[in-house]
C-alpha cells in the first residue's frame, strides 16, 4: 500500500484531500505545519509527497529539498496562479509535477496514479532486465503421466490464492511451474518476481525480499523496494527456500501472517498483497527433524504441495522435450535420429531438464549445422559395454572396470592405431573413447 504525505497549513485542503486519496486505497498522513513535515519526512517513508507551496516559517521548496535528500520521492507541489514561475522551478529541482489551485480531487488521484504507477515501473525495470533476456516457455512440455499430473495440478491451484510449494531436484522445472501458476490466476496481470534464497547471504537476503531505507547500512545510498512490494497484487517466487537461514525464517514468517513488512532501517509497516509460491530441492520433513527449518513455517508454506518428477521418471518426455529445445533454438534438425533417440533415454540426466538444454546446446555447435549424431552429445551411457573384444584370458563383455585401459590399448593395436574402428570395434561413440583414452592416459 502506498504512503503519501500531504502538507499545507489549511485544514480543510488536507482533509479534502486526505479523504479523496484515502478512497483511493492509499495509506495518508497529513499536517498543517511544514515543522511537522520536515520531521516525518526524516523519520518515516513516504512514496508521495503533496506540498503547498506557499506557508509561513517554511517553504514547499524545503519541504521538496527535504524528500529529494531522501530519495525515491515523488513530489507534487500545489501552488497558486500567481506562483506558477516557482512551481516550474521546483520542477527543474527535481519536483514530479505540480496542480495550480484550485484543482479537482479527480484531477489530483490520477496525477498520484501515474506517479505512482512510473515509480513503480523504474523499481522493476532493474528485475526484469535480466528476467527478458531469458526466454520463458510458459509451458510444460511432455505427454507422460507425470507430466499431465503436474499439468493438472498447475490448473487446479493457479485459480485459488492458496501457498504452493514445489518439491523437487534441481532442474526439474519448479521456476516454469511457479511461473504457469502466476499465469493462469487472476494475479497475472501483476508482477512474478522471483529470487535464490540461497544465493544471498542472510543480510543482503533480507534487504532484498523487504527493501532498505536510505543510509541503513553501509552502501544504502538511496531507498531501495524490497521484493515483496515489488510484488505486491502479483507473485513472488520464493526459490531454495531450505536454504533459509533460521532467523530469515521468522522473519518471513511474520510477513506471512500479518501481510506487512518492515524495510531494513524502517519503522513503518508496509502492507504487502502476496500470493507466495516456493520451492526446495530439499526434504523439508527430515529439515524439520534436524532443527533446521520451522515447522510452523513448513505448514505455512505447504498449504498445496505439487512434487516435480524427474527427466528419468518421465519416459518419452525425454524425446519431447530435446525436441521443443532444438525448435526454440531454432536449429535446422529438430527431428532426432533413433540412435540419438535410445542414447538420450538410456542417459539417467541427473542434472534434469537443465543438463539436457545445456547439452543440447553444445551438440548444435559441434554438429555444424548437420543432424544431430551420437557423437555430437557429452554424455556417456554408464552401462553402454565396450564389447566383442577378447584381451588376454578376459572380454570387454565383462565391463570396463578395471580392465579398461587395456581393451582400448588392445583395440587400437588391432586397428594399426585407427580410432575411428577402434571406436566401433569397442561399439562406443569416438568421442566415449577419446574421453577414455585421456582418463587413462593412453598415448594417441
Amino acid at each position: 500500500m502506498a504512503r503519501i504525505l500531504v502538507v499545507d497549513d489549511e485544514p480543510k485542503m488536507t482533509s479534502l484531500i486526505c479523504g479523496a486519496l484515502e478512497d483511493e486505497g492509499y495509506d495518508v498522513t497529513t499536517t498543517v505545519s511544514p515543522v511537522e513535515a520536515l520531521e516525518l519526512i526524516d523519520k518515516h517513508s513516504f512514496d508521495v509527497v503533496i506540498t503547498d507551496l506557499s506557508m509561513p516559517e517554511i517553504s514547499g521548496m524545503e519541504i521538496l529539498e527535504k524528500a529529494l535528500e531522501k530519495g525515491n520521492i515523488e513530489v507534487v507541489i500545489m501552488t497558486a496562479y500567481g506562483t506558477v514561475e516557482t512551481a516550474v522551478t521546483a520542477m527543474k529541482k527535481g519536483a514530479a509535477d505540480y496542480l495550480l489551485k484550485p484543482f479537482s480531487l479527480e484531477e489530483l488521484a490520477l496525477l498520484v496514479k501515474k506517479l505512482l504507477g512510473r515509480q513503480k515501473l523504474e523499481s522493476l525495470a532493474g528485475h526484469y532486465e535480466q528476467e527478458l533476456k531469458q526466454e520463458s516457455s510458459q509451458q510444460f512440455i511432455g505427454s507422460s503421466p507425470a507430466a499431465e499430473n503436474v499439468r493438472k495440478m498447475i490448473r487446479q491451484v493457479a485459480v485459488t490464492d492458496a501457498t504452493v510449494l514445489l518439491t523437487g531436484r534441481s532442474g526439474t522445472g519448479k521456476e516454469l511451474a511457479a511461473r504457469m501458476i502466476h499465469e493462469l490466476s487472476p494475479r497475472r496481470e501483476h508482477p512474478f518476481i522471483a529470487i535464490n534464497c540461497g544465493a544471498l547471504t542472510e543480510t543482503l537476503l533480507e534487504a532484498e525480499l523487504f527493501g532498505h531505507e536510505k543510509g541503513s547500512f553501509t552502501g544504502a545510498v538511496a531507498r531501495k523496494r524490497g521484493r515483496f512490494e515489488l510484488a505486491d497484487k502479483g507473485t513472488i517466487f520464493l526459490d531454495e527456500i531450505g536454504e533459509m537461514s533460521a532467523a530469515m525464517q521468522t522473519k518471513l514468517l511474520r510477513v506471512l501472517e500479518e501481510k506487512k513488512i518492515f524495510r531494513v532501517g524502517g519503522v513503518d509497516m508496509i502492507a504487502v498483497d502476496v500470493r507466495v509460491i516456493s520451492a526446495t530441492n530439499r526434504n523439508l520433513k527430515k529439515e524439520i527433524k534436524a532443527e533446521t527449518f520451522r515447522e510452523d513455517l513448513y505448514f505455512r508454506l505447504n498449504v498445496f504441495p505439487i512434487h516435480m518428477p524427474t527427466l528419468a521418471e518421465r519416459g518419452n518426455d525425454i524425446i519431447e522435450l530435446a525436441e521443443f529445445f532444438l525448435l526454440r533454438q531454432k536449429f535446422a534438425h529438430p527431428g532426432l535420429d533413433q540412435s540419438v533417440q535410445v542414447m538420450l533415454k538410456d542417459y539417467d540426466w541427473p542434472g534434469n531438464a537443465r543438463e539436457l538444454r545445456n547439452v543440447l546446446e553444445r551438440a548444435v555447435i559441434l554438429s555444424g549445422g548437420e543432424p544431430l549424431a551420437t557423437e555430437d552429445f557429452a554424455i556417456e551411457v554408464d552401462d553402454a559395454p565396450l564389447t566383442g573384444l577378447e584381451h588376454g584370458s578376459m572380454t570387454v563383455d565383462q565391463g570396463l572396470g578395471q580392465t579398461e585401459k587395456e581393451m582400448i590399448i588392445a583395440a587400437l593395436e588391432k586397428t594399426g592405431g585407427n580410432k575411428t574402428d577402434a571406436a566401433k570395434l569397442l561399439k562406443i561413440t569416438r568421442r566415449r573413447l577419446y574421453s577414455r583414452m585421456k582418463n587413462h592416459d593412453i598415448n594417441p
